[in-house]
């Protein structure tokens, strides 16, 4: 054996650690299990957007053979929300339905048919009130409101206004300022697994509930507080997820529901969501307006931003103060912003509420930044990628709003992405109809503060060793797809010298595992990852001890890896593994180690400044290339380069995987995915026939490449790559449109028709300019076709 290399796992192509039980089937979701006497329920949902409910009758459904339990909103009066300042929601509506879908009451039966044939059997007496569709009528103060207020006049359900530096000094200072109006419709999920829980209700008060959450910890909380038991009665457990990307990161209706008619039926229930369900159920990227002015010197540095943002937040209020602050605070990365002024409105309408999507809150508003750094760089003569490097934050530094940037690895995206995708050949010189687009971005490694604020850790691991050598590890992280579980395994392994297959990492499971705050923002690698360390380095320690006793060799010269601790002066002094552990237990007892995390106090002393502040930061490129169809507006992008700074890649198969997903989801959003309601509230597109998101047919080539900054407090140097890598994407397309075809369209997704539109919009612009004797401006590229107006 030789002297072990730096890592024997981090970094290292294996294979995730549930990898095979998934492709054999051997993994167990919820829809999966069936447990003892097991009865099936169904929810029946509104026809209204916006109604009163004056009366609801279940005695028809009570006496239909088969049913067994029927509940309504009122027999669970409490109201819950993921957010403590939006607690605005009940397991089943009460007084008022806010959107067509909504819940309003359910049935356990022996079987989904029967459960089905029983909601018709109930009779909802509902006074239909005029209903609430758009932003432009939650600013109304003349339409009814969907949640009473005396503070307010409208549907206004969040505004916010932060200001730092000196903003309309930086855009006097400027040489160029361009104003403009940007708008990014609202889309969904679609994870593969749909929503699903079972309930059971013991005998002695104690409530299990199987869930496909995101946040166990946060539902457990919240079901605790609405059943009015104590939180050590409920257990929640998470089996397999097949993906959320956000859908799932909050308690539903159908969690409380199951529970409940468990207890009422003494049975338990499992509910599983139809697709149209999921629509209902919703939670995606709030449609948003916004309105951005940049001000910029003539090198095409920053002097400042100005922006404000509407948000169509839907029914309810979801995670949407926080998504509020996002779609201002990470304006100021990954650029040098001196001067930044936001504000911003979040709205209540008759749709479904809007929540977290991948990517939370700065999707949207990186669109706008990115197509307007492009007009920028193309009026002030300059290549867009010079322009985002020149602009380019710096590690080790603090934005104006606050925010700490430790490692950052923006500057070897953006010349790596170029390069990958020959920039410098390609942009303004292919012929009409082609062109290539550049965009960056940031994102999050987990939020500094938690849901609900205190003091304690965001996340706990607890590593044990058995006799046999066997590590588990019990993290109440919730792994949706992403691989969190086999980094888990990997970190633990690592430390502890052996194979990540050695590594057992336990299913979180409240009753068992230690807290863990969820799978959002991008947090579990860097705050799990932590708290995994930590609880390893114990059991190391430990370990460490009892083999310098046994090889006499110091501490400091020993080394684990490959299932052997052994000298790393002297390879041949070494001990097995298993061997370790058994001494280890017999002089220290029990071989268990607590671990934990908690970031470091992060962020600035302003109202607001909770929102946004990250123990780490990572960065983004994303370079596109499109050919545009102008006579039927089609677009394809045939090739889609992603430069992504992950800190340190874990496992780069895996951190491949997140950003190639990352990348395939913004192509999505960027050119198909839309979700609009109708002016009866109904979808228009209220399954996959309708809704449509990209198939293998339609996705390009996917070039993903791993910068790594080595985060000086990620786990092993690691950041986030998850949700970073969809913001840049969308923007890149839009732009490489625009070198296509001379066309600038502000508004996502660019479907063919908006692409027609705009050029016929612009045929009229250029036919009125050439009669009143002026030009719109040539494009740099020198292609004559296309023109641009500026805006000054």
């Amino acid at each position: 054996m030789t002297k072990k290399q730096k890592y024997s796992v981090i970094g290292k192509r294996v294979p995730k650690i549930e990898g095979l039980d998934k492709v054999t089937g051997h993994a167990i979701f919820v829809d999966d299990m069936k447990l003892p006497r097991m009865v099936y329920a169904k929810i029946l949902r509104s026809p209204h957007p916006h109604a009163l409910i004056k009366n609801i009758d279940t005695s028809k459904a009570e006496a239909h053979p088969g049913v067994l339990a029927v509940m309504t909103g009122k027999e669970l009066p409490i109201k819950y929300g993921i957010l403590p300042s939006s607690q605005d929601e009940n397991a089943l509506a009460i007084d008022k339905v806010r959107y067509v879908g909504d819940e309003v009451a359910a049935v356990a039966a022996i079987d989904e048919e029967t459960a089905e044939e029983a909601l018709e059997l109930i009779e909802v007496d509902y006074e239909v009130l005029p209903p609430v569709l758009s932003i432009e009528d939650a600013l109304r103060e003349d339409l009814p409101m969907l949640h009473e207020n005396p503070r307010r006049v409208n549907n206004l359900a969040k505004k916010i206004n932060l200001d730092f530096g000196e903003v309309d000094k930086g855009m006097e200072e400027a040489d160029y300022v361009l104003e403009e109006d940007y708008l990014f419709e609202a889309n969904t999920h679609v994870p593969l697994e749909t929503h699903g829980a079972i309930g059971d209700w013991a005998p002695d008060g104690r409530v299990t509930v199987w869930s496909s959450t995101q946040t166990p910890h946060y539902l457990h909380r919240e079901m605790a507080k609405v059943f009015e038991i104590p939180r050590s009665h409920v257990r929640i457990i998470k089996p397999h997820i097949g993906s959320g990307f956000g859908g799932k990161s909050e308690p539903f209706a159908l969690e409380f529901c199951v529970a409940w008619l468990s207890k009422k039926c003494g049975r338990p229930v499992k509910l599983i969501y139809t697709r149209e369900e999921v629509f209902y159920a919703y939670r995606g990227r709030h449609a948003m307006k916004m309105w951005l002015k940049v001000g910029v010197k003539k090198d095409g540095s920053i002097t400042a931003i100005d922006y404000k943002s509407w948000l169509d937040g839907g029914g309810y209020g979801s995670y949407g103060i926080v998504t509020t602050y996002y779609s201002g605070q990470f304006l100021t990365l990954p650029y040098k912003v001196p001067n930044f002024r936001f504000e911003a409105q979040r709205l209540y309408t008759n749709k479904p509420a809007a929540g977290p999507k991948r990517g939370h809150g700065s999707v949207q508003p990186r669109f706008a930044i990115e197509a307007h750094l492009d007009k920028i760089a193309e009026h002030l003569g300059l290549d867009p990628v010079e322009v985002r490097i020149k602009n380019s934050v710096e590690a080790n530094t603090m934005t104006v709003n606050s925010l700490r940037i430790t490692s950052c690895g923006f500057v070897e995206a953006c010349e790596q992405a170029a390069e990958k995708l020959d920039w410098k050949d390609k942009f303004g010189k292919l012929p009409y109809g082609k062109g290539v687009g550049f965009a960056g971005s940031t994102y999050i490694s987990g939020a500094g503060k938690p849901i609900y604020w205190n003091d304690m850790p965001h996340s706990g691991v607890v590593t044990k060793i058995d006799r046999g050598g066997g590590v588990a590890v019990f993290c109440g992280a919730s792994d949706i797809g992403q691989g969190s579980d086999s980094m888990l395994a990997y970190v633990t392994a690592e430390i502890l010298g052996v194979r990540p297959i050695d590594v057992r990492v336990c299913q979180t499971d409240t009753d068992l595992t230690p807290v863990d705050m969820g799978s959002y923002s991008s947090r579990v690698t860097f705050m799990a990852g932590n708290a995994a360390i930590d609880a390893a380095e114990k059991l190391k320690k430990l370990l460490l001890d009892v083999a310098s006793e046994h090889l006499k060799v110091p501490e400091e010269d020993l080394e684990l890896a490959d299932n052997e601790i052994f000298s790393i002066k002297d390879a041949s002094i070494c001990m097995d593994f298993i061997d370790c552990v058994v001494l280890a237990e017999t002089k220290h007892g029990t071989l268990s180690a607590p671990g934990s995390y908690t970031p470091p106090k992060l962020g600035g002393d302003y109202k607001g400044a909770g929102a946004g502040p990250s123990p780490a930061y990572s960065f983004t490129t994303a370079a596109a290339e499109v050919d545009v169809d102008v006579e039927t507006g089609e677009i394809k992008v045939h090739n889609l380069v992603t430069a992504h700074d992950c800190g340190k890649a874990l496992n780069p198969i895996i951190c491949e995987g997140q950003v190639d997903g990352s990348a395939y989801m913004g192509f999505g959003e960027a050119v198909l995915e839309v979700q609009r309601i109708t002016k009866k509230g109904l979808f228009w597109t209220p399954s996959l026939l309708e809704y449509k998101i990209p198939t293998i047919y339609d996705t390009p080539e996917l070039n993903s490449i791993l910068v790594e900054s080595d985060d000086p407090e990620g786990p092993f140097g690691a950041k986030e790559s998850g949700e970073g890598p969809l913001a840049p994407s969308i923007p890149a397309i839009v732009n490489a449109v625009y070198d296509a075809i001379g066309v600038r369209i502000n508004e996502v997704p660019i479907t063919p028709e908006r692409v027609l539109r705009a050029i016929e919009e612009k045929k009229k612009a250029d036919a009125l300019a050439l009669k009143n004797g002026h030009t719109n401006g040539t494009h740099t590229n020198g292609k004559t076709e296309k023109k641009v107006e500026t805006k000054v």
